[in-house]
Formats: structure tokens, C-alpha cells, sequence
């Protein structure tokens, strides 16, 4: 009986845990996709590689970049992976808020500037949507387990 709970665990989306982590897996691939598709992303001819001089706008409100755009591809990988397993999917929600919540931190200081620091880059839009990511997934990173739990 131990080891049927142990592969229920492992298996991707099988808990709360590992299905909020996939749904974020999820959405980070298709933003990080959208970001390259013109029509989704206005202005592609002012997209750069990096930095504040980029003007391309996913649906015409959030400030992208190809480096920006691959780390939501990658940040999509890893939700991903980490679905694979319980604790992976909630190391992954609470480990990626807290990244979300120092991309907004810095957002603070940087957003909307023409500042070789803001070489994400970001926008208002960019940090009030970082701010939300960080609290959300925190939050589920933490209760989720404990819906889990409860279940079983």
C-alpha cells in the first residue's frame, strides 16, 4: 500500500501540488511562445535580445525581449519537470514566487526605465503581473500540500 501511495506521488499531476505546478508549467510555455508570435506581440520589429530598448508588447501590455521570452520558456521547462514528483512541484511554486517576488523588487527600481539595469526588460504591467505570479504561487506552493493531505 506504501509503495501504490509513493508511485501515485511521482506520477505528473497525480496531487494538488503537481497539478498547479504543471498548470504554471503550462501557461509559462505558452507566454514564453506567444512572446515570439507577431499579432500576440505588438511591435516585434523593436524586439532586442535584452535590455530596456526592446518596445515589443505581449498583447500589447507586457514589455518582452527574446531573453525575456526564454526564460518564460525555461521557467515553463522546469514547472514541467518539477510536476513530475510532489515535492519538485512544490519546491517549484515556492521557489519560483520567491523569484517572481525579487523580479518585482526589482521592478521597482528598474521598470519603465532607460537604464542598462533594466535589462529584463519590464514595465508597470511587467511588475504589478510579477507581484501577482509571487504571491500566487507562494501561496499554493504552501496550501496545496495541505489540500492534498487532507484527502488521502
Amino acid at each position: 500500500m506504501t509503495s501504490n501511495a509513493a508511485t501515485a506521488r511521482n506520477r505528473t499531476g497525480s496531487t494538488w501540488t503537481q497539478k498547479g505546478a504543471l498548470l504554471f508549467g503550462v501557461v509559462f510555455l505558452i507566454v514564453g511562445v506567444a512572446g515570439f508570435i507577431p499579432g500576440l506581440t505588438m511591435d516585434m520589429g523593436s524586439m532586442s535580445m535584452a535590455g530596456h530598448g526592446s518596445m515589443a508588447l505581449l498583447l500589447g501590455l507586457f514589455q518582452v525581449s527574446v531573453l525575456h521570452n526564454i526564460v518564460h520558456l525555461l521557467f515553463g521547462i522546469v514547472g514541467l519537470a518539477a510536476a513530475r514528483s510532489a515535492r519538485g512541484a512544490r519546491l517549484y511554486l515556492v521557489v519560483g514566487g520567491i523569484v517572481y517576488a525579487v523580479l518585482f523588487v526589482y521592478g521597482l527600481f528598474t521598470a519603465g526605465m532607460a537604464d542598462p539595469a533594466n535589462f529584463v526588460p519590464l514595465n508597470s504591467a511587467d511588475n504589478v503581473l510579477h507581484a501577482f505570479l509571487a504571491v500566487a504561487m507562494i501561496v499554493l506552493g504552501f496550501v496545496l500540500p495541505r489540500v492534498g493531505a487532507r484527502t488521502r
